[in-house]
């Protein structure tokens, strides 16, 4: 089983003790944010768990209990998103060069093969085009030699929550949102990715698209994952899930796993991120949070069968509804 933490929300930035103390404890509750009466009980034991990914755009405060997780034996990586944005798209990340830092720092510590570069999303505007995006990657990927082998990068997508979200963050600033994927920006895209890929090349980086349709084998672009099955393999040795999660969106090349996280519960608050759909939630959930407690958010702490794998959840529950196809 694969623990991911957490696509909902940043936990090694926010709530690296809360996750500190339910690894100690050996399991968590995971309670499904369309249905708060549907909660299921998770191990977290060394012998139950394959990895856990972090997802994460400041890994600072969880870096003093790695030690910790490798005497515990559990295996781990992280997806670290590194953007150049401004105060207008992510308010609230610590300052570039410290991130940076930061980055090369986690890779000196566990190897840069399991520190995953996400530049995501790539955000097409009157002050980030495509030139500029092509400038950022470079400079950055300069900065970062030796400390990553994977690049994955995704296009800013226009669904539901996240969009209205973007579009308020930027009323009243003069910048101009384009849609990099719709079809009569293809010139644009493939200027871009063709320019990704050649910075990829130059540093030594396996560049891959996340989440995306399009197909861009010919410019040497693959399809990559998150979660994923063959690098939890290839770097821990564990007979990781193959089964590909049908809880994401259809694009979406991530296996199957088990998320730690909440919704609007991330305090970074960038304007284009899809889980703080509900900006007034974002405070009061906040509130709700107990580092003591089983689950993320509140005290529940009723009796739960631990599961140890998704074999169970699998049989007795319906695909949980996505944010990405209904709204919320």
């Amino acid at each position: 089983m694969i623990i991911s933490a957490s696509r909902r929300t940043d936990i090694p930035a926010f709530y690296s003790e809360w996750f500190m103390g339910r690894i100690r404890a050996g399991f968590f509750h995971r309670v499904n944010p369309f249905n708060s009466k549907q909660v299921s009980g998770f191990s977290l034991k060394p012998e139950d768990v394959d990895a856990i990914c972090f997802w994460t755009k400041n890994p600072r405060p969880l870096m003093e209990h790695l030690d910790e997780l490798d005497r515990r034996g559990l295996d781990y990586y992280f997806q670290f998103t590194l953007n150049p944005y401004g105060l207008v798209f992510e308010p609230k990340v610590p300052p570039l060069d410290e991130r940076i830092a930061t980055f090369r720092e986690l890779a000196g510590r566990i190897g840069p093969d399991r520190v995953i570069w996400r530049y995501d999303p790539v955000i097409l505007t009157s002050v980030t085009p495509v030139s500029w995006h092509l400038e950022q990657v470079e400079r950055m990927a300069g900065k970062l030699k030796k400390a990553t082998r994977r690049l994955l990068f995704s296009f800013c997508d226009f669904y539901g929550k996240g969009q209205g979200r973007l579009h308020a963050a930027l009323k009243g600033t003069g910048i101009a949102l384009e849609e990099i994927t719709a079809p009569e920006n293809l010139g644009e895209l493939l200027k871009l990715v063709r320019g990704f890929k050649e910075v990829a090349d130059l540093n030594g980086l396996r560049i891959l698209s996340c989440c995306e349709a399009i197909d861009l084998s010919d410019d040497g672009i693959g399809h990559g994952a998150c979660i994923d099955g063959t690098l939890v393999r290839e770097l821990f040795g564990r007979s990781a899930s193959e089964r590909k999660d049908k809880n994401q969106r259809a694009a979406c090349g991530c296996v199957e796993s088990v998320d730690m996280g909440m919704y609007n519960t991330c305090r970074f608050r960038c304007s284009y991120c899809y889980a703080n759909f509900n900006e007034g939630m974002i405070e009061g959930n906040c509130r709700k949070h107990h580092r003591d407690s089983p689950s993320l958010l509140g005290r529940f702490d009723g009796n739960r069968e631990i599961q140890r794998s998704l074999e169970r959840e699998r049989k007795c529950t319906n695909r949980q509804q996505s944010l990405f196809d209904a709204e919320v």
